[in-house]
Order: structure tokens, then sequence, then C-alpha cells
């Protein structure tokens, strides 16, 4: 073979080796595109499931804050013949009431099948404490109430330390002072014997 026929087999050699190299990067390519393909197409897949997981999530915990919300009786009062009486709401029927006194005051704790707390209980107590005094006087007697209620067919019950409202006045039954319920207001909620006895004065208080 002459140099010339060498030279060109070579040189035919040399290009079907590059079309071959280029033929194998492009196939590389290719696997390296369906590799990535691949991939992209898990973590898609992946971010997809991780919201729907994530927003199933958000969606009982927004069902469960809704029925704890809706589970929980707020306490509701008002005052019938100078007592005081738990209101039920339209979803909760109550139950019994506990009523605790602060220790200083002498009154045993009480219970009232028909959520009211009777002036009756504590009213000679309460003004015998705060005898010696002007006839009227305003002041706020703490109680540790407990309400038993109903949700559907679920027995739960709430407590705080509440505070009555009270005031005197002079001309009662034959001349003596008499004691009148202004109203009830949340002092905070749950509470102890030992809350309850710190927070009480006999002291007058607007």
């Amino acid at each position: 073979m002459s140099d010339p026929e060498l030279q060109a087999a070579a040189t035919d050699a040399v290009e079907k080796a590059e079309a071959a190299a280029t033929r194998r990067r492009w196939i590389n390519l290719g696997e390296f595109v369906a590799v990535a393909g691949l991939i992209i197409a898990g973590i898609s897949l992946w971010l997809t499931w991780s919201d729907r997981r994530s927003d199933i999530a958000d969606k009982q915990a927004e069902k469960s804050a809704e029925a704890s919300a809706s589970a929980r009786y707020v306490v509701k009062t008002s005052v019938r013949g100078n007592d005081v009486v738990i209101d039920p709401d339209d979803r909760h029927s109550l139950g019994d009431i506990n009523v605790v006194f602060p220790t200083a005051l002498g009154v045993a704790a009480q219970t009232s099948a028909t959520q009211t707390i009777s002036t009756g209980w504590y009213q000679s107590a309460l003004l015998k404490a705060t005898d010696g005094g002007a006839d009227r006087q305003t002041g706020k007697l703490p109680v540790l109430l407990t309400v038993n209620y109903m949700d559907d067919d679920k027995p739960l019950s709430t407590t705080g330390i509440f505070d009555i409202v009270w005031e005197t006045k002079g001309g009662g039954l034959l001349g003596g002072r008499s004691l009148h319920v202004v109203g009830v207001r949340l002092h905070e909620r749950g509470g102890s014997q030992k809350r309850l006895d710190a927070l009480w004065t006999v002291k007058p208080a607007g």
C-alpha cells in the first residue's frame, strides 16, 4: 500500500474513532438526561406527597382545635334574687357545681345541683367579717368554682377562681346591714385553696 493510501486509511480510522467517541458522548449525555429526569420526577413526587401530608396534618390540627374549643364550656353567670346562677350554653348541659370559700371566712364548701351559688351560704360570715366599718361598703369575695358539664355524652369540668362582687348597705333587717350581690367576674382559670386564701381580703375593694 502506498503512502497516500496509508494516510487515507489512517485518516478514515481517526474519523471513525472520533465519530464513535461522539456517539458515546451523546449516549452518555442521553443517559444523564434520563437519570436527571428520573431524579427530578422523584423530587417532584416527594414534594407533592409532602405538601399533601402537611395539608392533611394542618386540617386535622384545625379540626382538633375546633373540637376542643367547642367541647369547652365557658362559664356564664347571672344574678337572680341576690344569688349567682351558672347558666348553660346551647351546646352543654350542666351538672353539679362545687364552690369553695376562703378558709378564714369559716364557710364550708358547698355543692349545688341547681347551679346556684346561694348568698345564704356566706352572707352572715361576710357581714361579720366586714363589720365595724361603714354600713356602705363594696368588695370582692373570691371563690373556687368547679362546674361539671356534659359535652355530648362525655362528662367534663372546668375550674376557676371567680370574684363575687358585693356591696353592703345600712337599714337592713332590724336596722342592720344588708348584703347585695352585684355580679361575678373571672379572676383566673384553675386555682387551689392556697391560692384562694392568698387572694381574699376583708378590706373594701372597688
